[in-house]
């Protein structure tokens, strides 16, 4: 069992019932109505107490109402049927809002607890592009013990925490590798002796997030700008070599198991990507003919669609640089679902400053306005002012 931590702001959960025909046809969400029928017998004689009956009648259906509301909320927690509106996260735990389904999956696999304005803005495009899908953060460095201050203490935490889809919860690997492949593995491995723990600990849960919850995987430099239309995809970033940057398959998809053991038969965690978009290009090849891509066609194998390095990576990394350069002319990105910003690639720690009139910084301001707004700004404003004191 994961375990829960709340970094939301107060309220309540509202549950609806979602539009399950839409232009004729019924949605992919299993839809039922739960009808439930209290029926109560008259008594034979009347009461000689109307008053004190008519106050026990009232509590009565007031305690049929509270619990015909819980089972509703049960029955759609399980079983997905119901949209949702969340107000308050604190009473749901993470399995409760992966079950909610299509998911999209972020992960912080180093011990640090204060989002940087990149993670911010990763968060916060995909919450405004997806605003009917839970987007969940996991944190390795984040415990019960922590989460209250993190809410007060930092501000990026506070920000995302704000946004009524986006939930924050501890990594807790042993508990994600549960029934894969993966546990005995991680049982295994000391990660002391590990050269490259961070990233090879991240491969392994994201494989396994998937695979037990499907949804979509995105690395934390990435800033979406439209939604994906596929559900099994991976990301090319060149022709014929696949990523895991970004990736999405249902639950239980066979080539996320299989992934996940050759991830164990072939592990090698001193060659990094061997476990990342290595394992997915060499496993893509046993099932697929890969192809160069032509134009900005996509391709298809299996019913997995492994889509053109334009979707994602229209700056390829040798050229990451250029995110954080002035454009005389911005590019569109027509024909790009999200931007992956090459963060690994960033070893002088280029970042987003307020009036650099960067790509960066026009991204930001499109598609994380409130992260620019209270992170990039405000900062900036911040350090102005402590300088003149």
């Amino acid at each position: 069992m994961l375990q829960t931590v709340w970094v939301s702001s107060p309220g309540s959960w509202a549950l609806r019932e979602p539009a399950c025909h839409q232009g004729g046809r019924q949605t992919s969400w299993k839809c039922r109505f739960v009808r439930t029928i209290i029926q109560h017998r008259r008594p034979r004689h009347a009461t000689k107490c109307p008053g004190k009956a008519r106050m026990l009648k009232k509590i009565h259906i007031c305690l049929c109402f509270f619990f015909v509301s819980g089972l509703l909320y049960e029955i759609s927690l399980l079983s997905g049927c119901f949209s949702y509106v969340p107000m308050s996260k604190h009473f749901l735990t993470p399995e409760q809002v992966l079950n909610l389904g299509k998911s999209i999956i972020f992960l912080e696999t180093t011990e640090r607890l204060e989002p940087p304005p990149l993670v911010s803005c990763s968060v916060e495009s995909a919450a405004r592009i997806y605003q009917d899908r839970p987007i969940i953060l996991f944190m390795k460095g984040l415990t019960n013990e922590t989460a209250l201050d993190m809410h007060s203490s930092y501000a990026a935490f506070s920000l995302l925490s704000s946004m009524k889809n986006v939930f924050i919860f501890p990594l807790q690997m042993e508990s994600v590798f549960q029934e894969t492949p993966l546990l005995q593995w991680y049982n295994q491995v000391v990660p002391e002796q590990e050269k490259n723990w961070v990233h090879v600990s991240s491969d392994a849960s994201r494989l396994a997030l998937i695979w037990k919850y499907g949804g979509i995987y995105m690395d934390t430099d990435v800033i979406s700008i439209r939604p994906i239309p596929e559900e099994s995809f991976l990301a090319a970033q060149k022709s014929r070599f696949s990523s895991n940057g970004i990736f999405g398959f249902p639950a239980h998809h066979k080539f996320i198991w299989d992934c996940m053991e050759n991830f164990v038969l072939k592990y090698n965690g001193n060659i990094w990507g061997n476990q990342g978009p290595f394992l997915m290009t060499r496993m893509l090849k046993t099932i697929c003919n890969l192809t160069d891509f032509k134009g900005t066609e996509d391709h298809s194998c299996q019913n997995i669609s492994f889509l053109n390095p334009q979707r994602f990576y229209p700056i390829p990394y040798p050229a990451w640089g250029r995110y954080y350069q002035v454009w005389d002319k911005s590019p569109s990105f027509n024909h790009s679902y999200a931007l992956h910003l090459w963060n690994f690639m960033n070893h002088n720690r280029k970042a987003v400053v307020a009036g650099s009139n960067t790509l960066a910084e026009k991204l930001y301001k499109s598609y994380c306005p409130t992260t620019y707004e209270d992170l990039i700004q405000n900062a900036k404003l911040r350090d102005f002012t402590q300088s003149e004191d």
